[in-house]
């Protein structure tokens, strides 16, 4: 792997499929953008298709946009349920960041739902057509994350924005683990892999509900982040590149802060297997959907 690679090094795309959550803007547009021009069919799947079709608009190559509302399993499932035909790659992309406390139309705390239970939701109910492999988008902030399996939905506890956060984003990491540990047990060819993008400038941190907050994000977007395009590098290379099962791609620089995409490390909490297992099976009880892959090849 060379520190170097960049957007120039995707190979091409030609007569895959790739679906991409929360793709109409930020990471997830970008990261639209550079498959569609390597040759992709890119499904953009987004809440509000009128602005998915405004992004599809401007992108070179063969897209779509379906309806997608990672807060609410119905729209998930009806997802799922429409989906007729094989897909390369899952890019998990679609999330929240630090907002105020509220609740997905199942009754979970939003970041999590969202950025976790939803994914987990859409992945299993794709996986029996997904041949490569699943990305999903975690964070450095999964490192101040716990796992609180009493109250995942924030219930019991005065409710903390960023702790929720970095909840979601740990348990992104603990996903990719199982799945990748699932995967292994029935030895299918997909593969199970991570990024992280730094700390990219994108509309995710406008959110917060918090004057102050959002200010704060913004002096910092334009001061010290990477561009959403650099952001996006990690999530491409861990889409494309020969790396095992588990892999976890995030900047090369500093803190990992910036910089171009390279295998990086996850905290003690995000390699605990047990930890990933039981966080699994409460994400089955939660959203009462299982793990069923496609049959392995007997080629």
């Amino acid at each position: 792997m060379t520190a170097s690679w960049t957007a120039r090094d995707l190979p091409s795309q030609h007569g895959r499929t790739v679906v991409i959550t929360g793709a109409n803007s930020g990471l997830g547009f970008v990261t639209a953008k550079r498959f569609a021009t390597a040759g992709a069919h890119v499904v953009l799947a987004v809440r509000d298709p009128e602005r998915g079709a405004k992004a599809a608009a401007t992108l070179d190559g063969s897209s779509e946009v379906r309806p997608l509302d990672l807060a609410d399993l119905a729209s998930v499932r009806a997802f799922a349920e429409s989906w007729d035909r094989p897909i390369d790659i899952l890019v998990n992309n679609a999330g929240v960041m630090a907002v105020p406390h509220g609740r997905t139309a199942d009754g979970f705390e939003m970041q999590i739902g969202t950025n976790h239970l939803g994914h987990f939701a859409l992945t299993n109910l794709l996986l029996p057509q997904i041949g490569d492999r699943v990305v999903t988008i975690s964070s450095f902030a999964h490192r101040m994350g716990r796992i609180n399996a009493a109250d995942l939905n924030w219930e019991r506890r005065r409710y903390r924005r960023w702790l929720a956060y970095g909840q979601s984003k740990l348990a992104n990491l603990l996903f990719t683990l199982e799945l990748q540990h699932r995967l292994d047990a029935v030895d299918a060819q997909v593969r199970s892999m991570a990024a992280h993008p730094g700390y990219a400038s994108t509309n995710l941190q406008s959110h917060t509900g918090s004057a102050l907050q959002n200010g704060l994000m913004v002096f910092g977007n334009k001061f010290f982040a990477q561009s959403d395009e650099m952001g996006a590098l990690p999530g491409l290379y861990a889409a494309t590149s020969n790396l095992p099962g588990g892999s976890f791609v995030g900047p090369d620089g500093a803190r990992e802060n910036r910089g171009n995409p390279t295998l990086v490390g996850r905290s003690r909490r995000a390699s605990d297997p047990e930890l990933a297992r039981r966080l699994w099976v409460l994400s089955e009880e939660m959203t009462g959907v299982t793990f069923e892959p496609a049959p392995a090849s007997s080629e």
